[in-house]
């Protein structure tokens, strides 16, 4: 059995975990009965030490996901079924499409507000055109680095590793080329028209100084003593209300997030901290009044005064991009601050919210429901290859003829 499908991941789980609903679901269904049959048949047939290693196997239907989301992002977990799973690779290099959130006027460890608080800097000049200006230097080709809160290895070790240990990594963490299909404001939301808030967390003065120190070394190291004792710093809290890290729960889930109401903070002077892109920041006309095509969302009926702005921004990114990294260096671009507060991934590939990607919720409302579905991405997934073969056939015929 080969089969490629999609299912719309909801917040506060894993992708391992919608994973192990999914085998919930099609273990004792009809649909996959003959092929459990198929594999049982199979295993049976194999010589003893074979058999002795699977001993305490328990035959399930085989599933892996074609690029993870964190476990508060939602949107398009792409699922391989049976040898499907086996070309999940070629869905990792595929473009995506995202809609994510950024709130200004912070920076946390994390990039986003799962975070602890590092810094607060002043956004009451940040403009819905400013940001459209800013974007622009986003476009095309660019060089981003990663956050130190990823998945991403660093001589055998993960780099969210060292910051939870508070060590210095080896070295600094390369820039590494992307690209930005498209990238636009979606919706601006001004401030006090949104429930967005900062994270409630803010990290100790140690904390504070390892990650600024780890996160660009060289002119970072000076910059987190000058952070230590500026006198602007927001103090350490343990506020029960707002967002909270919960990173412990899968460190290796990597795109981001969704957040809660937490309490309102003061405008605070910053100096930039660690970077993805290094962007200078932009010298742009902010007048309030130049909202020019920007679409303005949010409702005035819960405002709430001295409150950051946050904007809805839609894109198509390559692989390896990371949603973070845009939003930390965007509100360093428009002389701010900024992290991720939520994110959707609407689209990877050939699946597509709302087209041909399951929903989540169907799992759990029987077979009856969920089956047809499966198997018309089967069949419109087995088509597919059926035409690329055809394809690849009718090239190498050309080949040889000439």
């Amino acid at each position: 059995m080969l089969m490629i499908t999609a299912i719309n991941k909801p917040k506060s789980i894993s992708s391992a975990q919608v994973l192990r609903d999914i085998q919930q679901a099609f273990n004792p269904s009809k649909l996959f009965a003959p092929w459990l049959h198929s594999e049982r048949t199979r295993i049976s047939r194999e010589r003893e030490h074979q058999r002795q290693r699977r001993k305490h196997k328990r035959i399930e239907v085989k599933v892996g996901h074609g690029g993870t989301l964190d476990p508060m992002a939602t949107g398009v977990l792409i699922v391989g079924v049976g040898k499907g799973t086996k070309h999940l690779q070629t869905f990792l290099g595929c473009t995506k499409t995202y809609e994510a959130t950024v709130l200004f006027g912070a920076a946390t460890d994390t990039y986003d507000v799962l975070g602890k608080v590092l810094k607060t800097a002043p956004y009451s000049h940040v403009t819905c055109k400013a940001v459209e200006e800013a974007l622009k230097t986003f476009l095309g080709s660019i060089n981003q680095r990663p956050p130190l809160y990823s998945a991403l290895r660093m001589d055998g070790k993960r780099l969210y590793e060292y910051a939870r240990e508070g060590k210095n990594i080896p070295r600094e963490i390369q820039e590494r080329p992307v690209r930005t299909e498209s990238l636009e404001i979606r919706e601006w939301l001004p401030g006090g028209s949104h429930q967005y808030a900062w994270p409630s967390d803010e990290a100790d003065d140690e904390q504070k100084y390892a990650a600024v120190n780890v996160m660009r070394l060289g002119e970072a190291r000076g910059k987190a003593k000058e952070l230590l004792q500026s006198p602007d710093l927001p103090s350490n809290t343990n506020s029960s209300h707002g967002a909270k890290r919960r990173r412990d729960s899968d460190p290796e889930e990597d795109a981001l997030i969704s957040t809660r109401s937490a309490a309102k903070r003061h405008e605070m002077s910053s100096v930039p901290l660690v970077s993805g892109t290094l962007h200078q920041t932009l010298q742009i006309h902010t007048d309030e009044n130049d909202q020019t095509g920007c679409k303005q969302g949010g409702t005035r009926e819960t405002e709430l005064k001295d409150t950051p702005p946050a904007a809805r921004l839609t894109m198509t990114v390559t692989s390896g991009f990371y949603v973070r990294s845009l939003c930390h260096d965007l509100g360093q671009a428009v002389g701010s601050l900024g992290i991720m507060s939520e994110l959707v991934r609407t689209r990877q590939g050939d699946f597509e919210i709302g087209q041909n990607v399951l929903e989540y919720e169907d799992l759990g409302k029987g077979e009856d429901i969920w089956a047809p579905k499966v198997v018309q991405m089967l069949n419109e997934w087995q088509s597919k290859v059926t035409a690329k073969l055809v394809e690849r056939s009718s090239d190498i015929d050309r080949s040889a003829g000439e």
